[in-house]
Parts: C-alpha cells; sequence; structure tokens
C-alpha cells in the first residue's frame, strides 16, 4: 500500500508516481490544471451523508441531512439506534436508507465493522468490508474510500463521468463498459485515486471548454 491520499503533499506524490507509470497522463494533467483533494469526514456520518445522497439530486440531499443531521444522537451510531424508524423518516430519509443506515451502526456498535484499517487495506478487500453491509453497492464504497478514508488505490468505474473522461483523453468510439474502464485503470494501481481525481477534472475541463452537454 501507498500512503493515505489525504494531504497535498501526499497527492503530488501520487501523481508523480502516476505519471511514471503512465506517461500519457502528464499531458491530461497539462490540459486539466491543477486539483485539489476533497476531504469529507470519516466513520458513521462520513458513511450516512454518502447513502443519504444516493438517487436523489443534490438539493434534496442537502434539505434532507440538514433535518437528519439536526436530530439528537443521529451522527453517532449507538445514538442513532435509539432514534426511531418515525423520526429518521420525518427528517426525509426513505425507509430503505432508515434500513440501511440502522445496519451500519449495528455493525459498527457491534464490532464488526471498523474504520480504521480500511484505507491501509488492498482496494478490493476495503470494497468488501463495505459493500457486505446491506444497502451499500460499489459507487457507495469507493466514494466513502476515496473521500472519506483517503484510500489511494481506488477507481469508481461505474461513474458516467469517469467513463466520459477516459474515451475524450484515449480517442475511444464510445464511452467504456465499467468492465472496460476497470481494465484500463488497473495500469494505475496503486494509484487509482489520484487517477480517477485526475480524469474528473480533465472531464471538467473538456466540458468547460467544448460547451459539451452529456
Amino acid at each position: 500500500m501507498t500512503d493515505r491520499l489525504d494531504s497535498p503533499e501526499a497527492l503530488a506524490r501520487e501523481l508523480d508516481a502516476l505519471m511514471q507509470l503512465d506517461p500519457r497522463l502528464a499531458q491530461l494533467a497539462k490540459k486539466s490544471g491543477a486539483f485539489e483533494i476533497r476531504h469529507s469526514p470519516g466513520g458513521f456520518a462520513g458513511l450516512a451523508r454518502i447513502v443519504t445522497g444516493q438517487q436523489v439530486s443534490t438539493a434534496s440531499a442537502d434539505a434532507i441531512w440538514s433535518r437528519f443531521s439536526a436530530l439528537e444522537g443521529a451522527l453517532d451510531p449507538a445514538g442513532y439506534l435509539q432514534l426511531s424508524e418515525e423520526a429518521i423518516r420525518g427528517a426525509g430519509q426513505s425507509g430503505n436508507k432508515y434500513r440501511t443506515l440502522r445496519g451500519i451502526a449495528e455493525a459498527i456498535v457491534s464490532g464488526q465493522l471498523d474504520f480504521g484499517p480500511l484505507a491501509e487495506l488492498p482496494a478490493e478487500e476495503a470494497i468488501a468490508a463495505l459493500t457486505r453491509l446491506k444497502g451499500i453497492g460499489p459507487w457507495t464504497a469507493e466514494i466513502y474510500l476515496m473521500f472519506s478514508a483517503g484510500h489511494p488505490d481506488i477507481f469508481p468505474a461505474g461513474d458516467v463521468a469517469l467513463q466520459r473522461a477516459a474515451q475524450w483523453a484515449f480517442g475511444l468510439d464510445d464511452k467504456p463498459l465499467v468492465k472496460d474502464l476497470i481494465a484500463i485503470a488497473a495500469r494505475w494501481s496503486p494509484h487509482r485515486s489520484t487517477a480517477a481525481l485526475l480524469l474528473w477534472r480533465y472531464y471538467r475541463a473538456v466540458r468547460n471548454k467544448e460547451g459539451i452537454s452529456v
């Protein structure tokens, strides 16, 4: 494993190592410009925030989170388990999300889930540790690991913006399938999180420059 991706210095080291693995990415970096790491809270609160944002607009997620996080104890796993389903759903969480968050809270309280070592595990093991929980899919696990745990080797190949960025960057006829993008990104391990950050930045740069609507 490489260092945790949690500082500008770590990002610079990861980016340098990534360019050595694949010199093509140096050209993307020049076109994309500088980019930073977006840090998010870790633990139960961080994962709950990502779950809240699933399958709803950003505005809706923000409004639900504002109400949910204001409930006393909601951001602590033990405190969450003391809240009623009525209170949590009253804040805007769906029934499925209520149950997903309850399962996460129970796993933490019982000791089945420990967030501490996640960033030190190989990517596949870290993702598996989170997706064992009902309601946590690969995308949710990957976003948590990247932005809350600082895992350096995560690549959310199901993300449409990353697929489109890879298409533009490498001259593909269409955006790659998930399995194909996973294969492309394998070359960038163990620095795939930085590759994802770079491609997201490249996507924004090209879209904004060309006025592309996707």
